[in-house]
């Protein structure tokens, strides 16, 4: 790591610490040449691949906005979507890949969002997975039904 003071090309950690809630690493760092000391964050990246084949960072944002659309009129706090959207990014991160397709970001989401709140739930798979019938949403609540019990329906 260069020195921003005098960019000499090396540094040694003082001290280590979680940040972000345990998504990214705060570095203490020392210049041995000119003895000031400075800030890094380290943060694992995770992009997300399109289907048009391009790729981009990672969005919690994104997942909580697509969430919350599902959820609008719904008992569903701000607090419970971030909750989720940690959740989501946590379970991606836990994989160890550097690169995750938005198809499997959309199956993260839907493990969390079906505990969270079945109707949402629905809402979120029905345009995810592109139902085209009525046999869709009747497979999906039973696939639902059958992993929370039959409160959900």
């Amino acid at each position: 790591m260069y020195c921003p003071f005098c960019r000499i090309p090396d540094s040694r950690v003082i001290d280590s610490r979680s940040a972000d809630d345990g998504t990214s690493i705060r570095r203490r760092r020392q210049c041995p040449h000119c003895q000031r000391r400075f800030t890094t964050l380290e943060a694992y990246s995770v992009l997300v691949v399109k289907r048009s084949g391009v790729t981009e960072p990672f969005s919690r944002t994104k997942i909580v906005s697509s969430v919350r659309k599902a959820c609008q009129g719904r008992p569903i706090t701000e607090d419970m979507l971030d909750r989720l959207g940690q959740q989501v990014e946590e379970n991606l991160r836990a994989t160890g890949s550097a690169q995750i397709s938005t198809h499997d970001v959309g199956l993260a989401v839907l493990d969390p969002l079906s505990e969270l709140d079945p109707v949402a739930y629905m809402r979120f798979a029905s345009v995810y997975r592109a139902f085209e019938s009525l046999a869709d949403f009747e497979n999906a609540i039973a696939e639902l039904r059958a992993k929370c019990g039959e409160s959900a329906g």
